[in-house]
């Protein structure tokens, strides 16, 4: 049976003068009680960082290994077997660096200090990635020494080859049948005709860090003339020719974007993928966003090539995708079907990692950029706790050797649907469905701004669902909810439906009927047929008095009849039905209707007309993030009220006045907008929320809105005028 490993992402690595830490920045250093939460899912086998760097940051004397010593003997106690990582993606402490040549004896110290001070451990990973790192490092220059040659990246690559040969025999001086578990990203290259030189050159490449530990680098081996010219010291090649690293267990970390495509049309691609060879400027893409055949693509066709080259163990020690929790999950389900299929056609699969338990940070810029950019793991750490995903639930049945199954893994990923291409391709159908019959989710609210994006993203996430109205269904009329239900099957409803104005005396029953009495009809009628079921409610269930944003735990206290309704809506749907998810959200802006405060700005500015704004303080939300990460929560199961707003905080006037400013437009056509016989403070329903902000902030969310727009608002307004 192919086991289930667990990975907590604990890059180190040194950009300039600074270090990043990624334990420290999911926060995984200051909770120990994270060890509990891997071992309630399940995992016997961990990657865990006893980092050269943190243990010995001032000098191999100086060894500190009190944040250590509680965390593995914790582990010991749990049950759970350490795979020690000694140095991932790191350059060593600041006194050296990849190139240095005492990098291997000071990295083989430490791996025997690690060895003598927890014996116990029998799996060790000396060096993760030393082929990618020395690409970052020294053939791209992202990380440190931020060097661009072949003369740096290759004895860059031996060096940490060097130290892991080092290490082993330390570590094995003390414990002798530690077996090393060697990491490193294995894609492979595709191309054009002109450029299948290039891609044969790295094709080559990429098999470097398991060809030198198996001391396959000998004088008949291709990149051996290479490497000599390159600086490389013939007498480390020999010390590496001697084999006493090979592998126990080949571990292969395969991302999305591991497998590339070079082409010599760069205007196809975005200008962020131009790049070459020193001699020809070409395009660097994703494979997987090219019409290539899928048995060429994927972790079943790279593990099958790795059983063929080398006939050792394999393990898939790395699976992560920042994306959305649907595509996640799918990612995860793919790699664990394909070690699966080639373990059963002969392979030696010993396990599959489920990384980044906690997630990552800023991995989307290599850790370039400090940008907060979070992608959750099998937890999502944003809140005052780690809360588990859906990854979670997953990992929990994999772990003990049990199917799992969800409905959003009826389609395929967005890497094997037809909006991956770049460009237009005429061929598959629009989204790749894995079963004859895709489960659906419901979402009701056919002619609204929310229910319209819903579907929308839900067609962009291949997430199948059914759209209906008020024609179809009157949520407040029980008979009917239950007949469409029935009929529909769906495996979760959304209620993006409800009266969204505020009501004239007149309509104040009918929004009460659509609000309050709609909402719970629908809540009892998902409790009685266990179906989940996320709706959203506002922050005018607030007074706007306490003076400083309202979280999940604040009173509601209405103070209109659209917020009374949405208050007495939260009240029935969780006496109903308890598990629901209840979405406190603010003022929606987006970019796809004219039903939204931006556009209503926008539209007068534009024609030179005054625009007046009222000074109350709100929380503008972006819809197609409100969207993406209701989605989000709604497929790991999240239960309660949750508060979603992008955060920031802007009165009306302020942000009619930012919308302008942004649109060149004239801010002091905004005016304040005076409520006659009304004298009063300015109300303030800002949302945050105690149980994690998961929301991006509202400046970019601003940015995306003019990017993303598709009402041509000035077009319009000219035409009106006209």
């Amino acid at each position: 049976m192919i086991e289930l490993w667990g990975g907590v992402e604990c890059t180190r690595a040194r950009i300039g003068d600074a270090f990043r830490d990624q334990a420290d920045e999911t926060g995984h250093t200051d909770r120990p009680e994270d060890l509990d939460r891997i071992a309630e899912l399940g995992f016997r086998t961990l990657r865990y960082p006893i980092l050269w760097e943190i243990v010995s940051p001032n000098g191999p004397q100086a060894a500190d290994f009190s944040w250590h010593d509680p965390r593995i003997a914790r582990l010991r106690d749990l049950g759970i077997c350490v795979v020690a990582g000694l140095c991932h993606h790191g350059s060593g402490p600041s006194h050296t660096n990849l190139l240095d040549p005492a990098w291997p004896a000071l990295l083989a110290e430490h791996a025997g200090r690690v060895a003598e001070r927890y014996p116990h451990i029998d799996h060790y990973t000396p060096v993760n990635e030393p082929l990618t790192t020395a690409r970052f490092s020294c053939l791209y220059g992202h990380w440190y020494p931020h060097l661009r040659s072949y003369r740096a990246f290759l004895p860059a690559l031996v060096n940490q080859c060097k130290a892991t040969v080092l290490a082993m025999r330390a570590i094995r001086r003390v414990r002798p049948d530690a077996r090393l578990v060697q990491t490193d990203d294995l894609g492979k290259t595709f191309s054009t005709r002109g450029l299948a030189f290039q891609a044969e050159h790295e094709n080559q490449r990429r098999w470097l860090t398991f060809d030198l530990l198996c001391g396959r680098v000998d004088r008949q081996h291709p990149w051996w003339p290479i490497m000599l010219s390159c600086g490389v010291a013939e007498a480390d090649l020999a010390l590496l020719l001697e084999g006493d690293a090979t592998p126990d267990i080949i571990g292969i970390n395969h991302y999305l974007t591991s497998e590339r495509y070079l082409d010599e049309a760069l205007h196809s691609y975005p200008e962020s993928h131009w790049g070459g060879n020193g001699r020809q400027r070409y395009a660097d893409a994703e494979a997987v966003r090219l019409p290539i055949p899928h048995q060429d693509l994927g972790p079943a066709a790279r593990l099958r090539e790795v059983w063929q080259r080398y006939r050792l163990p394999i393990a898939v020690t790395e699976v992560h995708h920042g994306c959305s929790r649907d595509d996640q999950l799918r990612w995860l389900a793919e790699v664990w079907k394909a070690a699966a299929t080639v373990r059963a056609e002969g392979a030696d699969i010993r396990a599959v990692t489920l990384w980044s338990m906690f997630g990552t940070v800023d991995w989307s810029s290599l850790l370039t950029r400090r940008e907060g950019c979070y992608e959750p793991g099998a937890f999502d750490v944003r809140g005052p706790a780690p809360r588990p995903t859906i990854l979670a639930a997953a990992a929990s049945r994999l772990a003990k050797g049990e199917p799992f199954d969800h409905p959003v893994l009826d389609r395929a990923g967005w890497w094997k649907r037809q909006e991956r291409f770049y460009r237009h391709v005429h061929r598959g159908p629009a989204t790749c469905r894995l079963v004859g019959s895709p489960r659906e989710l419901l979402i009701v609210g056919a002619r609204g701004t929310l229910g319209r994006a819903f579907s929308r993203i839900c067609n962009a996430r291949g997430l199948d669902h059914s759209l209906v109205g008020r024609a179809e269904m009157d949520i407040a009329d029980p008979a009917r909810v239950a007949d469409v239900l029935d009929r529909a099957h769906p495996w979760a409803v959304i209620n993006a439906a409800g009266f969204v104005r505020p009501p004239l005396p007149d309509e104040e029953e009918r929004c009460m009927r659509e609000n309050a009495q709609g909402a719970r009809v629908l809540a009892q009628a998902c409790a009685a047929r266990g179906i989940p079921f996320l709706t959203y409610s506002s922050d005018l269930v607030f007074d706007g008095t306490k003076g400083i944003a309202y979280d999940e735990g604040d009173r509601p206290n209405a103070v209109c009849a659209y917020g009374a309704s949405k208050v007495e809506a939260e009240r029935g749907v969780l006496e109903a039905y308890p598990q629901s998810l209840v979405v406190r959200s603010s003022a929606f802006f987006g970019p796809w209707d004219r039903h939204n405060f931006v556009w209503a700005v926008l539209e007068p500015l534009a024609a030179g007309r005054r625009f007046r704004a009222r000074d109350d303080v709100i929380s503008p939300t972006y819809v197609p993030d409100l969207v993406h990460e209701s989605l989000n929560l709604l497929i790991d199961g999240a239960e309660g009220v949750w508060h979603l707003a992008n955060p920031g905080s802007l009165s009306w006037i302020d942000l009619a006045r930012r919308v302008a400013a942004m649109a060149r437009l004239d801010p002091d056509l905004v005016e304040l907008e005076a409520v006659p016989g009304l004298a009063r403070e300015p109300r303030n329903t800002t949302l945050t929320s105690a149980r994690g902000i998961v929301m991006p902030p509202l400046e970019g969310a601003l940015d995306r809105f003019f990017r993303d727009a598709e009402i041509g608002w000035a077009l319009e307004t000219a035409r009106a005028a006209g």
